[in-house]
C-alpha cells in the first residue's frame, strides 16, 4: 500500500474511534478497537452512523481516500461544488442521504483497490468503458444504488477470475 494511503488509513481508523463515541452505547467497549475496515464491515454500525449524520471531518478524510475528484463528489451527493465547500466552511453534519452516499463510496473504493492492489489501477477502471456494464465507465454508475451494486458485483467478478 502506498505510503499517502496508509496515512489516510490510519486518520480513517482515528475518525472512526471518534465518531462512534457519540453512539458507543451499542458497540460497549468495542468501539477503542475499532479500526475503518471493520467499520464498513458492520452493517448495523453503518446504520446508526448514517442516521446520525457524518461529519464534513469524516467526509474530508473519506474523500481523500477516495479516487473521486470534487467534481465526482458533487455529482456523487447531487449538490453544487459551492454547497460542498459551504459543508467545509460551516463545519456542517451531512444528512443521512448524504452520509449514505459517502459511506457507499467509501465501500466501493474499499473493494476497487483490493482488487487492484493499487488506487492509480482503480482510477483507471472506473474511467474506462467496461463491456459488462453496457460499455459505460463504471463511474458513470455510482450516482445511484442500482448503478453502485452492479459495479459491486462486477468488481467481485473480476476478483474471483469471472470476466465478461
Amino acid at each position: 500500500m502506498e505510503p499517502a494511503t496508509i496515512r489516510i488509513r490510519k486518520q480513517l481508523d482515528r475518525e472512526v474511534k471518534q465518531l462512534t463515541l457519540d453512539i458507543s452505547y451499542v458497540l460497549g467497549s468495542e468501539y477503542k478497537k475499532l479500526t475503518f475496515s471493520d467499520f464498513l464491515s458492520n452493517k448495523m454500525l453503518l446504520v446508526r452512523v448514517i442516521r446520525h449524520g457524518i461529519p464534513y471531518s469524516f467526509f474530508n478524510l473519506i474523500q481523500d481516500f477516495t479516487p473521486f475528484s470534487e467534481k465526482d463528489w458533487s455529482n456523487l451527493l447531487d449538490m453544487s461544488t459551492k454547497s460542498l465547500q459551504r459543508y467545509k466552511s460551516d463545519a456542517r453534519v451531512f444528512k443521512p442521504i448524504h452520509a449514505e452516499k459517502i459511506i457507499e463510496m467509501a465501500e466501493v473504493t474499499e473493494i476497487g483497490v483490493e482488487v487492484f492492489g493499487d488506487m492509480e489501477k482503480f482510477r483507471q477502471w472506473l474511467h474506462t468503458p467496461n463491456f459488462a456494464l453496457g460499455k459505460m465507465p463504471p463511474i458513470d454508475l455510482l450516482a445511484d444504488s442500482y448503478g453502485k451494486d452492479l459495479v459491486i458485483s462486477e468488481l467481485n467478478r473480476i476478483n474471483h477470475g469471472i470476466f465478461a
